[in-house]
């Protein structure tokens, strides 16, 4: 899943870092080797 939006939150579920999306580039955000899942 890409990044679509500004404000979006992700979350690793591995060790639990968690971003916010303050500029769209594309592409999927990535931690300890797994896709970020989108929270909400």
């Amino acid at each position: 899943m890409g990044v679509k939006k500004d404000g979006e939150k992700y979350r690793c579920n591995v060790c639990g870092n968690e971003v916010t999306v303050t500029k769209v580039g594309g592409g999927t955000l990535v931690c300890c080797g797994e896709n970020m899942k989108l929270l909400g």
